[in-house]
């Protein structure tokens, strides 16, 4: 998996994506994730990215000709390595929410090209000449799309192979299999005289699965009861 973010502020991201599992994994080779520069694209003296919006309007907005040549250049370099062209994403709050599900799609491809906004935005027409889709993380606004393409790379980086020790470090948490996680705990087995739950000091293998999907209906049902009828409706089906 290789993962190219562009981005005005490549150290932030850089840093992000070179800590703990995911830096050890790039280490390791399991994937591959480069930030680079939009203002090493710009054709000014300035490296001006941005101009005022036409038809008036508070902010800036990020101009289209340093993002596109950017982003064509990456393309490039990126099937000249030996890719499949990268899949381009830009993060904006007007696209598609981000899922696990999506996180599972992306995490099969070969190539995904994160692209960051800023300012008030981005010009529409390098959208329509380059996204194949927009991801939102959630209804809010942020101040650029660095964050967001964090989210996504970390999120789609921990499903490929390789990077956790074992696929059983994401398929038990919340959402791969439409549910909340079940409550964890470690040690002490008493801490301000609260107590492990015995099940989990049994033993006993079966009783602590049951347990824990019991738990996990029941923590999904009361605090995120749209989750859990979808998770119902699917069960169901499979019956």
């Amino acid at each position: 998996m290789r993962i190219d973010i562009v981005t005005l502020f490549p150290e932030v991201c850089d840093a992000m994506m070179h800590e703990s599992i995911i830096g050890r994994a790039q280490k390791n080779g399991y994937i591959e994730v480069n930030c680079h520069q939009i203002r090493d694209y710009t054709t000014n003296k300035q490296k001006q990215v941005d101009d005022y919006p036409y038809g008036g309007g508070h902010g800036m907005i990020m101009q289209a000709q340093p993002i596109y040549d950017c982003c064509l250049d990456i393309i490039d370099k990126a099937q000249n390595a030996g890719h499949a062209r990268p899949r381009v994403i830009f993060m904006t709050a007007g696209g598609a929410t981000l899922t696990e599900e999506k996180c599972k799609e992306l995490a099969q491809l070969d190539s995904i090209l994160l692209v960051c906004g800023h300012y008030e935005g981005v010009d529409e027409r390098v959208i329509e000449a380059l996204a194949d889709e927009e991801i939102s993380i959630g209804d809010y606004v942020l101040t650029g799309g660095e964050l967001a393409a964090l989210v996504v790379a970390d999120s789609v980086c921990r499903l490929c192979d390789g990077v956790l020790s074992s696929p059983e470090g994401y398929e038990d948490e919340s959402y791969y299999t439409g549910l909340l996680e079940y409550p964890q705990y470690s040690r002490p087995e008493i801490w301000n005289d609260a107590k492990v739950p015995d099940v989990l000091l049994s033993g006993h293998h079966a009783n602590i699965k049951k347990w824990r999907l019991e738990q996990a209906e029941n923590r999904t049902k009361s605090r995120r009861p749209d989750m859990y009828k979808l998770y119902i409706d699917k069960k169901q089906k499979t019956k």
